[in-house]
């Protein structure tokens, strides 16, 4: 609803802006691993991820695929769930601060995990309602005005 309060129109451009604003964070994210690949692996493999060196590869396919994917709106729905379930495990694995002494750390890495959190909120609004007007998926006839979650 606008502040007047009526629905917003059904061709609005703020799912567009949404979309792009959530995905920013990740094609940044994806593009500053592609300098820093040693550094992130050996930071991978202090959390104890095995094959760090192998699967820092997919962590940027899927930060910076994922993320154009969706500032495009194609295959928004599964760019968004796929990115949903990346920063939940992101968010376990790197941010646990319930399991930390260090009060300074436990606070830093639990604002870390609430954003996280923020984050995988907005994903879902995505895999929810899709797109919206202003995307590929709309272009491709995936995405209609009034489409749900059970619409593809």
């Amino acid at each position: 609803m606008n502040m007047a309060g009526s629905p917003l129109p059904a061709f609005s451009p703020l799912p567009a802006l949404g979309r792009f604003l959530m995905a920013l964070i990740f094609v940044r994210a994806g593009i500053s691993k592609l300098g820093t690949i040693a550094a992130t692996s050996a930071q991978m493999t202090n959390h104890g991820i095995p094959y760090a060196d192998i699967l820092v590869w997919g962590a940027v396919a899927m930060e910076l695929g994922g993320g154009l994917m969706l500032m495009a709106g194609f295959y928004a729905r599964c760019a968004a769930l796929a990115l949903f379930l990346y920063t939940l495990s992101l968010a376990l694995l790197f941010h646990g601060y319930w399991a930390l002494a260090d009060a300074a750390a436990r606070r830093t890495d639990a604002a870390f995990f609430f954003g996280h959190l923020s984050m995988m909120g907005g994903m879902l609004f995505v895999v929810a309602f899709g797109a919206g007007a202003y995307s590929i998926d709309a272009l491709l006839g995936r995405w209609t005005a009034g489409s749900s979650a059970t619409s593809a």
